[in-house]
């Protein structure tokens, strides 16, 4: 199991970009803020918050939680954008979701960062946490790693059928695409979707 705090001690933490996922600004301007709804947002595995803060700045609430007590630390060190607040927290303890709701998910980084043993925890955790009519929006990352490359992750490879596969009984898909826009080197391999909850 990934020591996530002791990669922020080490200072490994190559999915830190110093701002804000491409595709996150792609979707809001594609989107709109309609989609986002009218609650809260969560941002599960927030990091240093580079994705809450825009979110933030477009006048939604969203909420960054991540199980490293550092990353929650950084993010926290910004200047506030808007009505963001982060936790520390597991996205996929039931005891941490008990009591929770959300209109909207905001996926990036998390989904391939977890063993895929945990991707049904993963996807029980947003059908949990989602108000009925409200959305997943997320940036998937397909082939961080090419064929036949050696590697045990994270972050670990996903597809797009898996993907829909996995989301299927709770959710129905409105969107996909390519990402236009991506952090160099990801071009071509993420994969944007929304979700919404039945």
């Amino acid at each position: 199991m990934t020591d996530w705090n002791k990669r922020y001690e080490t200072g490994d933490t190559p999915w830190e970009k110093g701002g804000a996922a491409p595709p996150l600004l792609e979707a809001v301007g594609k989107l709109g803020l309609e989609i986002w709804g009218n609650g809260p947002v969560l941002v599960p595995g927030c990091g240093s918050g580079h994705d809450v803060r825009p979110l933030a700045a477009a006048g939604l609430a969203p909420v960054g939680v991540d199980l490293a007590q550092l990353a929650i630390d950084r993010a926290e060190s910004y200047p506030k954008a808007g009505d963001e607040s982060f936790e520390v927290g597991d996205f996929l303890d039931p005891g941490w979701r008990e009591g929770k709701s959300f209109s909207a998910i905001w996926e990036h980084t998390c989904y391939c960062a977890i063993d895929p043993s945990r991707r049904p925890d993963y996807a029980l955790a947003c059908a949990d946490l989602i108000a009925p009519g409200g959305c997943l929006v997320g940036v998937f990352f397909l082939t961080p790693h090419d064929p036949g490359e050696e590697s045990d992750g994270p972050p670990f490879n996903s597809t797009i059928p898996e993907i829909d596969a996995r989301f299927e009984p709770w959710f129905v898909r409105e969107h996909g695409w390519i990402p236009e826009n991506a952090h160099p080197g990801r071009e071509g391999k993420e994969w944007v979707a929304v979700f919404r909850r039945k």
